[in-house]
């Protein structure tokens, strides 16, 4: 790996890294939140799901803007974004201003991941891509972990306000590492932003996740429940309708033509939508029911920071040599027995005996499944579409993570027991499950491995 390799994938690492951290650093926050500015489930809900609204609906003009500016325009562009955007959510006095600044916020981090993973993709090669993929998939993996655990310490011990002002350190690190940034394989295109597009997307986006997040409080019959969740449905039918007959969209259908780029994200709806329930259910169970601490929440998942950092460059080079179906087979079924484990969770909420051995489980199936499905899914692509590809990838695993968050209510009830915890725990198992089967039937290995 040459230097400027290296500096390539420090850059892409950072910029996705502090997009990532993001949505679930405010997991373990929102307990904080809803006692110093009010508000319950719904509220908390919001505060997740107004930032994955807006990321996973302009991720996709991202991809579009990534390809049509450049990687590096684009990524500095986000960079400056996020870090102002960031800083109105730390000052934000009321729950509706708070959600406001995490929806702009966003649309900033919607600028980060598809430029970042298309820099990568555009700059290695072969087993090298697979390895530097593996390396990317780790630390943005690791974000997940890292997030709650970093947040629990600063609410804790400063304030829920400090993981939002806290951003502006790695988000001017990576605008200077990138002025160093030389030779970027940094392919532009003709490429029009789809605002039509765009539009459709975040309406369909906006309304059914209202409807779901609100259902409880008002039911299925409640004019303000149904009405916006029929205008996001057919917002959304008509969005995949108006992508498959403009000339330039946001959306390129024909990509989920390549086998693996369509069966990949098939598979990337039931682990993303997985692993988001996860996030955001157990970092608030154990504060809610278990009475851990924001501190301690975070410490819950932290063994799996430790593996997917070790583990995850590994199977994305095994990945790159032997193909990456036996890996996205076996990794979410691994996953799913390690989420199966908590069932024996009850009132105690005792860590080292209910939740820790599942962790440790899911932390493995976890570092199998991250980089084999970013490879697979990138792998057959041209180049050139880089950054659409991983835009895509990216939009379709937030916005399965913001439908599944938005659909928690449906799964556990208006409010969060032991019960609605293990109901929880058997949806994660049958998306992860789901999920592998799906890569097992359908996901191929590149003719130069063994099928």
């Amino acid at each position: 790996m040459s230097k400027q390799q290296k500096l390539i994938l420090i850059v892409s690492i950072m910029a996705s890294f502090v997009a990532f951290l993001d949505s679930s650093v405010i997991n373990v926050a929102l307990p904080s939140i809803s006692r110093e500015l009010g508000g319950g489930l719904a509220s908390q809900q919001w505060i997740a799901g107004a930032y994955l609204i807006t990321l996973g609906a302009l991720i996709l003009v991202a991809g579009s803007l990534s390809d049509l500016f450049g990687r590096k325009r684009i990524l500095t562009w986000g960079l400056i974004g996020f870090a102002v955007t960031s800083l109105l959510c730390a000052v934000a006095p009321t729950v509706p201003l708070l959600i406001i600044a995490r929806a702009l916020q966003g649309a900033a981090g919607a600028l980060l991941v598809p430029s970042s993973l298309a820099l990568i993709i555009s700059s290695f090669h072969g087993a090298a891509q697979g390895k530097a993929i593996g390396s990317w998939t780790a630390w943005t993996g690791i974000s997940y972990i890292v997030g709650p655990l970093l947040g629990g310490f600063l609410v804790d011990n400063f304030s829920w306000r400090y993981i939002f002002a806290l951003n502006l350190i790695p988000a001017v690190v990576t605008l200077y590492l990138m002025r160093h940034l030389r030779n970027v394989h940094d392919q532009t295109t003709s490429t029009n932003v789809d605002v039509i597009g765009a539009l459709l997307c975040t309406l369909g986006l906006a309304g059914s996740v209202y409807g779901l997040i609100e259902q409880p409080l008002y039911g299925w019959t409640a004019p303000i429940i149904y009405l916006p969740l029929a205008i996001g449905c057919l917002s959304l039918i008509f969005f995949v309708w108006y992508e498959s007959r403009t000339n330039e969209p946001m959306l390129p259908l024909s990509l989920f033509k390549i086998r693996n780029f369509g069966i990949g994200n098939i598979a990337t709806i039931a682990i993303y939508a997985g692993l988001s329930i996860a996030t955001f259910l157990i970092t608030i169970f154990v504060q809610q029911i278990g009475h851990y601490s924001a501190v301690d929440a975070g410490l819950t998942i932290l063994p799996v920071t430790f593996i997917m950092f070790f583990l995850s460059p590994r199977f994305g080079a095994l990945s790159g040599k032997y193909g990456p179906r036996l890996f996205m087979t076996l990794g979410p079924i691994v996953s799913a027995l390690g989420f199966g484990l908590m069932l024996m969770v009850d009132q105690s909420v005792s860590y080292w005996t209910q939740i820790f051995p599942g962790i440790l489980v899911f932390g493995l199936g976890l570092s199998m499944t991250v980089a084999p499905l970013t490879a697979a899914i990138l792998g057959d692509i041209d180049p050139k579409h880089a950054g659409i590809g991983s835009a895509i990838n990216n939009a379709i695993s937030r916005i399965a993570g913001l439908v599944a968050v938005a659909s928690i209510g449906l799964i556990i009830g208006p409010s969060l027991t032991v019960e609605g915890f293990h109901n929880g725990i058997i949806a994660m198992v049958i998306l992860l499950v789901f999920g592998g089967v799906i890569s097992a039937f359908g996901i191929h290995n590149p003719s130069h491995t063994a099928d």
